[in-house]
């Protein structure tokens, strides 16, 4: 991410707003609805494909017009400018189209980490496909067996010469069955502590080895995949970081994951997190449900307000302490607990304020007609991206300086680490 580039002005941030806001209306068309339920959009896998397609459209026209990478350094083909450039952008672009699908986990954390570790051989290959819409990035971090404890990956990596060749398996890969490429953490080396002998190698996800599994919620929706890699053969060049050292970038990539929304790589309109509108979807439920008379549901939407405003100046101000260096990049952990808690009791407000509608409703409800699903499925965003539970141990020890949790494996050989029968 760039700072304000090498003997180069950087634009008032004011015209650069004017400028962005001329552009888009005269580039991008409204926003259109999308089918969420919970944080999990519902669409035939050819409307899916239809979507991504156009998501990498718009990313295009972004990258066209001058306003993709508006944060990555000019050297690979971004606009080198400041994080309060990509806010005035982010406010600009409420209520039109955008692309999505590219954001997270394309631009941060994979983009990011790329950005912060990645050979300039790396960097010159994907930043700028990235940045025009060419490739898609999934992170392949959580296993079957593993849970919430990513350093506890059994996907192997053994290396041959100048290759890489892995085996194993990731799971709850959102949209990996339409991506480009993954990120992926490798155990490298057994016989350390599971924190010392892992390795982070990026890979195409289309390619012999790679079998991508669509898992199918039940809700209906299909976008968490689970993928098998079998004698997957990497390059030593697709290795990001050093052998055995993959904790050293693992710490930074969920530094990223848990900054997501309120990263400076990120474009997503203003009030936007895990896909919901926050205030103007719960307002837009009240409408529709015939209670914008209601004294109880006015409550309600003013608390919806209250949240979010809160979460946006949260975010803002966690973004510049950590940028000036005068708050830890754990603090991080701050704004993904208070995003994940907050999208969650917006959907419960959704849910309280509609009413009966919860229960049962018919496509003529609209937005009101999807609160009980959304409401049975808002813990969700306390799950995805990293438990809530992570974030507040995070805070507490990294943040506060509260005494660590016992690990019983914490200097023990990875091999010789208890664990449960495989099936």
């Amino acid at each position: 991410m760039s700072e304000h580039a090498d003997a180069v002005e950087v634009e008032d941030v004011n015209a650069f707003r004017l400028r962005a806001r001329a552009w888009l209306k005269d580039n991008l068309g409204p926003s259109a609805p999308d089918r969420m339920i919970g944080n999990f959009r519902l669409a035939s896998r050819e409307d899916e494909l239809a979507m991504v397609e156009h998501d990498r459209s718009v990313q295009r026209t972004l990258y066209d017009g001058g306003f993709a990478g508006i944060c990555v350094p000019r050297e690979y083909g971004g606009q080198g400018l400041t994080p309060a450039h990509q806010r005035a952008f982010n406010e600009e672009i409420v209520g039109y189209e955008h692309p999505s699908r590219l954001q997270v986990p394309t631009f941060t954390p994979c983009l990011a980490v790329l950005l912060d570790f990645g050979t300039e051989e790396q960097k010159r290959q994907h930043v700028w496909a990235t940045l025009k819409g060419e490739e898609i990035w999934m992170q392949l971090l959580s296993e079957p067996s593993g849970g919430s404890d990513v350093a506890g990956a059994l996907t192997t990596a053994v290396r041959d010469g100048d290759e890489w060749i892995v085996n194993g398996s990731k799971v709850w890969t959102t949209g990996a069955w339409w991506s480009d490429w993954g990120m992926c953490l490798a155990r490298t080396n057994w016989d350390v502590p599971k924190h010392r002998g892992l390795t982070v190698f990026i890979l195409p996800l289309h390619q012999e080895g790679v079998e991508v599994q669509q898992i199918e919620m039940l809700n209906g929706s299909k976008e968490f995949c689970q993928e098998f890699l079998t004698d997957v053969r990497i390059p030593d060049s697709d290795r990001v970081g050093d052998v055995d050292d993959g904790w050293t970038v693992g710490t930074r990539w969920m530094f990223h994951e848990r900054m997501m929304y309120s990263s400076p790589l990120v474009t997503m309109p203003v009030g936007v997190v895990h896909g919901k509108g926050g205030t103007e979807e719960v307002l837009q439920m009240a409408r529709d449900a015939g209670r914008l008379g209601d004294p109880d549901a006015r409550d309600k939407v003013g608390e919806a307000r209250m949240l979010q405003l809160t979460r946006d100046q949260l975010q803002r101000r966690v973004t510049q302490g950590i940028s000036s260096g005068k708050m830890s990049d754990q603090s991080a952990a701050i704004v993904r607990l208070f995003s994940a808690v907050t999208t969650a009791r917006m959907m419960t407000l959704a849910f309280e304020i509609v009413g009966p509608l919860g229960a049962a409703w018919s496509d003529d409800d609209g937005k009101a007609g999807k609160a009980g699903v959304d409401f049975l499925m808002r813990q969700t965003a306390e799950i995805g991206g990293g438990t809530t539970e992570m974030a507040r141990n995070v805070i507490s020890e990294r943040v506060l300086g509260m005494p660590r949790e016992r690990s019983v494996d914490r200097d023990v050989a990875f091999r010789e680490v208890p664990r449960g029968p495989s099936h």
